[in-house]
């Protein structure tokens, strides 16, 4: 097998590898082994390849109705605000 030193390397990447590593339960080596393997088989995505993906996506949801999805928050915070109110207001009749 092969072996790479790597140097320079920042700190904060140390410490989140480190992180990751404890959750999975590997060393920092194993994780950093695991990393550079996903890494290496990831597929690359060209330009090209990015343009047919989004057309093909775009055609298989041609025609259907969508909605806004700043609608959909605004609802959402008007729903909180309207509960939030209420309970703050005294005309919560829970409890």
């Amino acid at each position: 097998m092969a072996r790479i030193p790597i140097r320079n390397l920042d700190e904060t990447v140390v410490r989140k590898l480190k992180h990751r590593a404890k959750r999975a339960g590997r060393s920092l080596e194993a994780e950093a082994r695991v990393v550079l393997e996903q890494a290496a088989d990831e597929p690359k995505l060209d330009m090209k390849a990015a343009r047919k993906l989004a057309e093909e996506f775009s055609s298989r949801f041609k025609g259907r109705k969508s909605t806004d999805s700043a609608e959909l928050v605004r609802e959402d915070r008007d729903r909180k605000r309207f509960a939030a109110e209420e309970v703050v207001g005294g005309t919560d009749s829970g409890a």
